[in-house]
């Protein structure tokens, strides 16, 4: 039976992927000395928030996420980054293989939400494996499971991530909005011959500005008080 010990020793982020894809570098070492034919293999990642600190910054980004601070000891819980597979090549003794991961910068996904979320430090991730072993065995093979405790855990440096979203959203990023908003906005935009979404979102913003100080000056009473009417004398 095949003795499996899984590692993580790295993360790159790919710079000419077509999408963005974080490669995370795994090493496989088989301890029984069994020839391994070849590994099936599926690996859930998942993030560990409860795992590091955070700055006052950081936390009040993350707020729609885990709530209040305060609260953190019971609303913090895993939250699931991916879950990818992979074909490992026969090997005996140890082998290194790249295990490429897609990821999203998609704001409404709470795995984006809360690395957007992050400024620096490192992201803690717990790999955890399943997936089916053939062991090569004289003139055939044996079949047998990963056994489901088969896990990993990799810091991954949120500059790492950063890297990533800079390389393919250059100061960019995703806002998700229903079919209707996005029908009203494209009417603001025509109406006022704006050349960019970015533009009509900064022209909302603007007027939005404008009217709420509107309301904030005619709300705002006279210094001088209400006027004063004296009736003018009789004459006799």
């Amino acid at each position: 039976m095949a003795d499996l010990i899984f590692g993580c020793t790295g993360a790159t982020a790919e710079r000419y992927s077509a999408t963005p894809t974080l490669t995370f570098a795994l090493t496989i070492t088989e301890r029984s000395g069994a020839r391994v034919h070849a590994i099936a293999l599926r690996c859930q990642i998942r993030i560990e928030p409860h795992r590091r600190r955070y700055s006052a910054d950081e936390a009040r980004r993350l707020h729609d996420l885990f709530g209040d601070p305060s609260r953190w000891a019971d609303t913090v819980k895993p939250i699931q980054l991916a879950t990818v597979t992979a074909m490992v090549p026969s090997f005996s003794d140890v082998t290194e293989i790249n295990l490429p991961v897609q990821c999203t910068y998609d704001l409404e996904v709470a795995s984006a939400r809360y690395l957007q979320g992050l400024d620096d430090g490192t992201i803690p991730l717990l790999l955890l494996f399943s997936g089916t072993v053939f062991i090569a065995q004289g003139e055939g093979f044996s079949v047998e499971l990963v056994p489901w405790s088969a896990e990993a855990s990799y810091r991954l440096p949120v500059s790492v991530w950063q890297e990533l979203v800079d390389v393919h959203f250059p100061g960019s990023a995703w806002l998700r909005c229903s079919r209707g908003t996005l029908d009203a906005l494209a009417d603001f935009k025509a109406e006022r011959a704006l050349p960019t979404w970015d533009a009509t979102l900064e022209a909302l913003l603007a007027e939005a500005a404008a009217n709420a100080k509107g309301r904030a000056g005619a709300q705002e009473p006279d210094p001088a008080g209400p006027e004063t009417i004296v009736p003018e004398a009789r004459q006799p």
